[in-house]
């Protein structure tokens, strides 16, 4: 997840005097990646990434928090500095301006207070340069703080026009087969059950829950009263309902990697701050806050001697507990065991003791900890190793100048067969199946790259699924490739070459195939097994693939040795006019099948229909003499003239 930080903004909460360049440098090498610090103005746009586990720092707030715990190791003084309360509010699970009815298995915290008598409009320029500079739009005062306070805590808010609810009621509960919503920017979806919804008793929904809210409860110009509106739902829910309706929003990103119960609260208290203090607004004595099962603390042990075990490294007991203390993680130690306890916003991700010696190493500094190699010996390579064979497979076609591509594994309708196995939730109808071929992704490719002038080789290894039934797919991986604009004898010849460096037995078979072109497909067969295929898919394309785990099974390291001939060769070249549509191939097994002192039939060259085959006479025992040659000429010639029609050029 990419987000952007504003440096002024981020300055609210973390008090220090490192500069923009120190904070990403530091934030990088212990904490999340900074991608690109950018100038705007006298401020600093951060481009951050952050990861799926570490949804606490996706906010203003959160990378305050560790940045306020990294600069410290690098001798910068840092301290974060979190909101105030805001006054001697109420809470309750019963308030009079709201029913609420809740399946608590959707939300695990529902929060709302009431603000009455707001002022709809502008927001104040220090709210709308904050939000422009980190990708938003500012619309009004009442929408701005909702975003404004998602990027800055990391917790969605959202705002109701209370008026607009009937009945001031609301039932939060999954969403039947059927339903149908219009969300704040006009878009109208046909739900397909599961999704978390708000309705408002008559059957009316209101919320998307996790996505975007109803557009008959908006905010507009002519609203006064404002219910805000915070909760922790349920991630798998929102991540389905997200995917299933390709609306990927925001706050959509934040509660699907599951946000911390406990932000729930404080982000109230800064809500109703900003309310009162950009809209006028009065906001009610008492907030709705549903939570009938709190987050529990949990603690990980771990045995000191397993720190400086696994890190290679002996760090002293005092820096031990001041980086966790620097993650506002609780510890105690006694003898050689450490107790950690963990922030709320950080127990999803810190589970067993390793995850703590994680913790230390990176503030520590991956750079600081030893360099060296392991001890003892290097272990022996695995045997017949899948990997290392494929790897051969692509140096081969690499080296006669091919490209290896990598394409999507899910295609559309299509390029499968019929029963290809489809996504319950595909991003897109042309991303919906589990491909069963290469030929779709590699055609597509080469099509792709039509404009490039001169012949090229495109290939991939990669999986095909084919389906089984009520079972999960057969995964085969496929080397294939696409030759453009390629002579067909250059192509098979590469092709040839290939099967030669794997000492495969194997033989051309002539035979029509489905998506190629007729009468131009080979069916590439070892030991009587189906390996491949080769043939033009259409006038310039000449498409083949084997599977990558018959080739493993059918190839050689090497050849059996051949004890060298003892007597010479005598060499000719026969030039043959050969009928249209002979193949030169099946000529050249008859030339061998006539007699047994033909040692070696080589296509030497090929003018028009005359094709100069260069012929090695051969015996084991002795020389063979002129006379001799002559007679295997005259056999060899009777039989392919007699065969094919084949006359000798004078």
């Amino acid at each position: 997840m990419d987000i952007k930080i504003l440096d002024s903004w981020l300055r609210d909460y973390l008090n220090t005097k490192a500069t923009a360049k120190q904070i990403a440098r530091y934030l990088t090498l212990c904490g999340p990646s900074v991608e690109k610090t950018q100038k705007v103005g006298e401020d600093a746009v951060y481009s951050i990434e952050v990861t799926t586990n570490r949804v606490d720092c996706a906010s203003e707030m959160g990378i305050a928090r560790e940045a306020a715990a990294i600069l410290p190791i690098y001798d910068i003084a840092a301290k974060y500095t979190p909101n105030k309360s805001v006054g001697n509010y109420k809470y309750s699970d019963k308030v009079g301006y709201l029913i609420a009815s809740i399946d608590f298995s959707l939300c695990q915290r529902f929060s709302a207070v009431l603000v009455k008598n707001v002022k709809v409009g502008q927001s104040p320029k220090i709210i709308r340069d904050r939000l422009q500079k980190t990708g938003y739009r500012s619309i009004n005062n009442v929408v701005d703080i909702s975003n404004y306070l998602m990027h800055e805590m990391g917790q969605p808010v959202h705002t109701f026009d209370y008026d607009k609810i009937k009945d001031h009621k609301m039932i939060l509960r999954k969403s039947k087969r059927g339903e149908k919503i219009t969300t704040l920017d006009g878009s109208s979806f046909t739900l397909k059950g599961n999704d978390i919804v708000i309705e408002d008793g008559t059957g009316k929904l209101i919320d998307l829950c996790g996505i975007m809210g109803g557009e008959s409860s908006a905010i507009t110009k002519d609203t006064t009263n404002v219910l805000v509106f915070i909760q922790r739902y349920n991630p798998i829910n929102i991540r389905k309902t997200s995917m299933s309706l390709a609306q990927r929003t925001e706050a959509s990103f934040l509660f699907e990697k599951g946000i911390d119960p406990e932000l729930v609260g404080p982000s109230m208290q800064r809500a109703i701050k900003i309310f009162k203090k950009i809209t006028g607004g009065s906001v009610s004595d008492t907030i709705l806050d549903i939570y009938p099962n709190p987050k529990r603390k949990k603690s990980v042990t771990v045995e000191y001697s397993m720190i400086n075990s696994l890190l290679g490294k002996q760090i002293d007991k005092k820096s031990v507990l001041k980086i966790l203390e620097g993650l506002n993680f609780k510890t105690s130690i006694k003898d050689n065991l450490l107790l950690v306890t963990p922030p709320s916003y950080r127990s999803d991700d810190i589970n067993i003791p390793q995850d703590v010696v994680e913790e230390i190493a990176r503030i520590y500094g991956y750079s600081n900890l030893d360099s060296r190699l392991m001890a003892g010996d290097l272990p022996d390579k695995l045997p017949n190793s899948p990997f290392e064979f494929e790897l051969i497979l692509k140096q081969y076609f690499k080296g006669v100048g091919g490209y290896e591509i990598y394409s999507n594994s899910l295609v559309s309708n299509q390029e499968v067969i019929s029963n290809a196995l489809s996504l319950t939730n595909p991003l897109g109808e042309d991303q919906k199946y589990l491909r069963t071929s290469l030929m779709p992704s590699l055609l597509s490719a080469a099509k792709a790259n039509t404009s490039y002038k001169d012949k090229f080789l495109l290939f991939e290894m990669a999986n095909i699924y084919i389906p089984i039934r009520d079972n999960l797919p057969n995964e085969k991986v496929f080397l294939a490739g696409i030759f453009v604009d390629f002579d067909y004898r250059n192509a098979k010849g590469i092709i040839e070459a290939f099967l030669n460096s794997l000492h495969l037995d194997y033989e051309f078979v002539a035979q029509d195939f489905a998506d190629y072109s007729p009468n131009k497909h080979l069916l590439i067969k070892a030991k009587d097994q189906d390996i491949g295929h080769f043939g033009y898919v259409n006038k310039n394309m000449i498409y083949w693939e084997f599977e990558t785990t018959l080739l493993q099974k059918y190839h050689r390291d090497y050849l059996a040795y051949k004890t060298p001939a003892k007597y010479p060769a005598q060499i000719e070249d026969l030039s043959l006019i050969l009928p249209r549509r002979t193949k030169i191939g099946e000529v050249i097994k008859t030339i061998y099948s006539s007699s047994g002192k033909i040692a070696d039939v080589q296509l030497n060259a090929i003018y028009k229909d005359v094709y100069t085959l260069r012929i090695h006479y051969q015996d084991s025992k002795k020389t063979l003499t002129d006379s001799e040659v002559e007679q295997i000429r005259k056999r060899l010639l009777a039989r392919i003239k007699s065969k094919y029609s084949v006359v000798l050029k004078p």
